[in-house]
């Protein structure tokens, strides 16, 4: 299963996490698991090109492990961008779990 963790600081998200491998097919197939990737890695290249934060990314292709964790300190327009680019994310990623709850899940803490 794929988890996608979205940690809010005052009200605003500050951290995403995607960690493991969907599951739904094999390696390669897996129609879930690249759903996943392209709305997390789309959303990422968001945040550094169109809202030109320029943030802490870590990945770990063989676990499955994406971690993105924007500044304490950003404009108002990058705040804001970020914050549409991310809640955005999150609405693909619940539209995914709502069709594949046994492969996603969307924790927001």
């Amino acid at each position: 299963m794929t988890t996608v963790t979205v940690k809010k600081i005052n009200g605003r998200i500050a951290e995403i996490i995607c960690d493991g491998h969907t599951g739904y097919g094999v390696e390669g197939e897996d129609i879930v698991c690249a759903a996943v990737s392209s709305i997390v890695q789309t959303a990422v290249l968001g945040i550094f090109s169109v809202a030109g934060v320029n943030c802490q990314y870590e990945v770990d292709e063989q676990k499955g492990y994406l971690k993105l964790t924007l500044p304490e300190k950003m404009t108002e327009m990058q705040i804001h961008d970020s914050e549409v680019i991310l809640k955005t994310l999150m609405c693909g990623i619940a539209d995914l779990h709502e069709g594949y709850s046994d492969f996603v899940e969307l924790e927001v803490i």
